[in-house]
């Protein structure tokens, strides 16, 4: 299984040194808090009869989840936004919050696309993706004539 490549929060560096610090200082002191970034970790692993996707995506509820598979590509997205009011005094204070990511997956050919389940539990997105039956390891013994 391969993971879609793309900038995983890191920054682009600059030639000169001077401009590497004056950079990072500006990204990070002024688009970092307009611009939250989020990327769970995965973890993904094989076993004989299937591909175990798991995501770490906690505070979330499974409504807010959406799994497409289009050109042999999984993709996992979440969006949640969240509103707090403080009527404390006499005026209304208002924070948004909202928080969302993208993890995209090529499937191996040996994956088979009908039958993926998704299960979240105890802030895991856990998926599983079971082997075609050809692409099973077929175990023998052979005879020695």
């Amino acid at each position: 299984m391969t993971l879609v490549k793309f900038n995983n929060g890191h920054k682009a560096q600059v030639a000169n040194p001077f401009f590497n610090d004056v950079y990072n200082l500006l990204s990070d002191s002024i688009f970092s808090e307009r611009v939250p970034a989020f990327t769970p970790a995965v973890n993904i692993a094989e076993t004989e009869n299937q591909f175990e996707v798991e995501l770490a995506v906690p505070g979330l509820k499974k409504e807010d989840f959406k799994i497409n598979l289009e050109n042999n590509v999984l993709t996992i997205s979440a969006e949640k936004k969240t509103e707090n009011v403080d009527e404390n005094k006499k005026y209304s204070k208002r924070e948004y919050s909202f928080n969302s990511f993208t993890r995209s997956f090529t499937l191996p050919e040996s994956a088979d696309q009908n039958k993926i389940e998704a299960d979240y539990a105890d802030g895991i997105l856990k998926l599983t993706i079971a082997k075609k039956e050809e692409a099973k390891i077929q175990s023998r013994e052979i005879a020695i004539k």
